[in-house]
């Protein structure tokens, strides 16, 4: 589903060159789970916002499901965004003004579905995250585990084949990590997604089915478990 041929993303700063990612070919096969390991600074979020467009690539080659991202225009890679791509980020990025099942339908209005169907999808991906008692509360009315359930039930709300996910565990206590990654998890077994996880977290690298281990902008280990 997503290959990468000798991708380098190099930046320029306090006059020096930063090589954030730096020559990383791989393949990821759909469905499959990937956990992203690695220190503070050594690329694996870079490496996800490439994946995810919200980044291009100095050099080198990304394709998914056959969209070549760095060489696709923008209306590609927004169509690419909201029609194929779910993410998910450390710190929630609900919309404070909108109740839980709002920002879950959020998704699915911005591609026109009708407001009766986006409802009935938003509250089916709100029970399968068991949070369907939470659908009229607001973001300061919820744990931070359940606000990033929320957050993962937006970003799987349209069914996209592919589900990023930040640090989705970094902000968050044990119980509330717990049940995070019983819901990413989740997603793996059911096979809804191919799922890719930047983590810093042991147990979610080792719930993954392939752990790659990023240093310096390189991938420097791959562990299947």
């Amino acid at each position: 589903m997503i290959s990468l041929i000798n991708v380098h993303r190099h930046y320029t700063g306090g006059g020096r060159e930063v090589r954030a990612v730096d020559g990383v070919s791989l393949a990821i096969a759909r469905n499959e789970f990937v956990a992203l390991n690695g220190p503070s600074g050594c690329g694996k979020s870079t490496l996800m916002h490439l994946i995810a467009g919200l980044d291009r690539p100095t050099s080198g080659e990304i394709l998914v499901n056959g969209l070549a991202l760095d060489q696709a225009d923008e209306n590609a890679i927004t169509n690419y965004r909201r029609h194929q791509l779910g993410i998910v980020f450390q710190f929630f990025n609900l919309l404070p003004t909108m109740s839980a099942l709002e920002n879950v339908m959020f998704p699915l209005l911005l591609q026109g579905v009708a407001r009766y169907r986006s409802e009935q999808r938003a509250r089916e991906a709100l029970a399968f995250l068991e949070l369907g008692d939470r659908g009229d509360h607001f973001a300061h009315q919820l744990s931070g585990g359940e606000q990033q359930r929320v957050a993962i039930a937006r970003a799987i709300v349209h069914r996209p084949q592919l589900l990023l996910a930040d640090e989705p565990t970094g902000n968050l206590d044990s119980a509330s990590t717990a049940s995070v990654m019983k819901a990413l998890q989740t997603v793996a077994e059911q096979k809804l997604a191919t799922l890719i996880v930047v983590t810093h977290s042991e147990e979610i690298a080792r719930a993954a089915s392939r752990r790659l281990s990023m240093r310096d902008g390189k991938i420097i280990g791959e562990t299947f478990t």
